[in-house]
């Protein structure tokens, strides 16, 4: 039985390579139909990959509070001549997270965040860098992770001590031929000593502006007491903000001041147990904040995983339909196919005959023909995989839109192309075989 398989093989690969371009224009709808598969399997892992990638970044189910410029909204009444006060509100506050942890049920972690614009100064080198105030839970959040030390402790919370965590690009930079653990650098108007090193995180710029998400690599993290105390507390009014509030009103920049930060944390970040409590948690939410805030408007509520899952389930029915229409490509390719080796046929009769008169059986000439249309797909299918990996690495750098082409791509792919020269080669290696030998040799 292999030898019989082995010599129809080599008769039809006789046949495909006594007509070459005729078996290259034959393939050619394989050949595109495979690389747009393997273009749009790899745009969707590409996808896939990037939207996990985003989702470990911003966290999974997390609500995120940030503070906005004030909306307001008056009432006009002629009654009170205009004589009502209008209501203040605190700003996004550490009393507001204490409220939500006492509040708001089925909570994992609270991460309140502080940012600050500051510098760094260390060996005669200054750099500009962002001072994060943070607790502890935001490396869990956000899933960082130490290379170096450790993360701070209870007591560097509770008196507000001044150390810090870097990135690793900070260590890079700056303690690039020494350990950075427990050695100072000037932040600000203050010294923090190092007490650890976050893992680096290869992120692009793009997905970072995207997501609202800082560059790690780059910042300071201390403990949010430490912040409070050491550098900047809104919630408190100075004296120079005295001073400064009066000048102002004084030169009729009152319109200015509603300008100025007098938010005390600049981000929240809640994380909740389960992720169909988000929806009904960030409702609750703004009602809790809207009445802590005596209905002011300077808060905006975000639930980042829903929002790339609506991204991920767009990106999924783009993928279907790019994925129906190479489909297309490839059933037209079979058509194409078929066509051609029922012409084929035709042009072969007294070959047929030939063979069938010298005693080959009905088998070996649907053998042969159908060994033929596969052959026919599977070259097509290796070229249409080349050109699908050279489809994938244009979109990747034309379009800036990130593809991964996996071996079960490829697989699916020759499988395609290898059921396709079956399905297709059938029909005309059943009429070759169903050929009468005499009138097959009488043909002209």
């Amino acid at each position: 039985m292999l030898d019989r398989i082995l010599i129809n093989l080599s008769i039809a690969l006789e046949a495909i390579l006594a007509n070459t371009l005729r078996s290259f224009l034959t393939a050619l709808g394989i050949i595109f139909g495979v690389g747009a598969v393997i273009a749009m399997l790899a745009v969707g892992q590409g996808a896939q990959k990037e939207i996990l990638d985003q989702m470990k970044l911003v966290g999974v189910n997390n609500i995120v509070i940030t503070p906005i410029k004030e909306q307001s909204e008056e009432k006009l009444d002629d009654d009170n001549g205009g004589e009502d006060k209008k209501k203040f509100s605190p700003g996004l506050s550490v009393l507001d997270i204490e409220n939500i942890a006492h509040t708001l049920p089925n909570i994992q972690k609270i991460s309140p965040e502080i940012e600050l614009d500051t510098y760094i100064i260390k060996n005669g080198i200054r750099r500009s860098t962002k001072l994060i105030g943070i607790e502890n839970t935001y490396f869990e959040i956000y899933n960082h992770e130490l290379s170096e030390g450790a993360l701070f402790s209870n007591t560097h919370f509770k008196f507000g001590k001044p150390v810090c965590v870097i990135g690793r690009g900070l260590q890079t930079r700056f303690f690039s031929k020494e350990n950075p653990i427990g050695k100072q650098i000037k932040c600000g108007g203050q010294w923090l000593t190092v007490v650890g090193v976050l893992k680096e995180r290869m992120v692009s710029s793009k997905n970072l502006e995207k997501l609202g998400i800082r560059n790690a690599n780059m910042d300071v993290y201390i403990p949010l007491n430490t912040m409070l105390i050491r550098y900047k507390d809104r919630a408190k009014v100075t004296k120079s903000d005295i001073q400064k509030a009066s000048a102002d009103a004084a030169q009729g920049k009152e319109q200015e001041n509603k300008n100025v930060n007098y938010h005390q944390l600049d981000k929240v970040v809640i994380q909740m147990a389960e992720s169909q409590h988000l929806s009904l948690a960030a409702e609750v939410l703004q009602k809790m904040l809207t009445r802590r805030h005596y209905d002011k408007v300077d808060f905006e509520i975000s639930i980042p995983e829903m929002l790339l899952k609506q991204q991920q389930r767009t990106k999924d029915i783009f993928n279907i339909v790019l994925g129906a229409i190479a489909s297309i490509s490839l059933i037209v390719g079979g058509i194409g196919i078929m066509n051609i080796m029922l012409a084929s046929v035709l042009e072969r009769i007294k070959e047929i005959g030939l063979r069938i008169s010298l005693g080959a059986k009905k088998q070996d000439i649907i053998l042969q023909f159908l060994l033929e249309a596969v052959l026919i797909s599977l070259s097509g299918g290796t070229i249409g995989v080349i050109l699908g990996f050279i489809m994938a690495t244009a979109i990747a750098s034309v379009a800036d839109i990130p593809t991964i082409v996996s071996f079960t791509s490829v697989l699916i792919s020759f499988g395609v192309a290898t059921s396709i020269g079956i399905i297709f080669g059938i029909s005309p290696a059943r009429k070759a075989a169903n050929q009468d030998p005499i009138e097959s040799l009488r043909y002209e």
